[in-house]
């Protein structure tokens, strides 16, 4: 976590990045953690007291990647902090850009790595073939003869069930957040003062 004097709220940065979820009466923003206790201890603590009106999301371009900035008011004021990541842009952010139509629901998630010995003969590896078409013998290597998969490697996420609704969501240029006192905060404090 990095705390700094210039700002009120202390910024966190300990999670994995953001997953994207888009079947559900509104897409989905999800920070994702190694751990799924500290997505719950940090729902408990954090994200519980959040009054949704007041939960604002930015998205700051910077070319192929961007910086997800997350803020709230809380009940809770002494126990509050803000969340940041920057991350390179992907498609599930593009297709999360097109279409959020101005609100989202906020959860947080676990995401963990899967091998051929936690999975189910069904579960898909990350070459799109079953993980009963890999040869336990082999390393768990792919027994298609046209596929270079040498290892079965998947993932799992698992979403806590609390949620809240967030209707303040912006994209923003790097260039033109001064407008923008949360985006603003976030950069200035975890990015430009450590140019100086």
């Amino acid at each position: 976590m990095i705390l700094s004097s210039q700002s009120p709220i202390p910024w966190f940065d300990d999670f994995l990045g953001i997953g994207y979820r888009f079947y559900d009466l509104r897409m989905n923003v999800v920070p994702l953690f190694t751990e799924r206790k500290q997505a719950i201890d940090l729902w408990r603590e954090t994200v519980n007291w959040w009054f949704d009106h007041s939960i604002k999301i930015r998205f700051v371009e910077s070319s192929d990647s961007y910086w997800f900035i997350m803020g709230a008011d809380s009940e809770h004021p002494q126990s509050n902090i803000s969340f940041f990541k920057k991350l390179d842009k992907s498609a599930n952010y593009e297709r999360f850009k097109k279409g959020h139509d101005g609100e989202a629901y906020l959860r947080l998630g676990s995401y963990s790595d899967q091998y051929l010995k936690d999975v189910k003969k069904s579960s898909p590896c990350n070459c799109g073939h079953a993980a009963e078409d890999h040869d336990k013998n082999d390393n768990d290597a792919c027994l298609y003869e046209i596929c270079s998969c040498k290892k079965f490697e998947s993932f799992e996420v698992k979403l806590l069930k609390k949620k809240k609704t967030v209707t303040d969501i912006a994209f923003l240029d790097e260039k033109n957040i001064k407008d923008d006192p949360l985006a603003w905060n976030c950069l200035n404090v975890n990015k430009f003062s450590k140019l100086k």
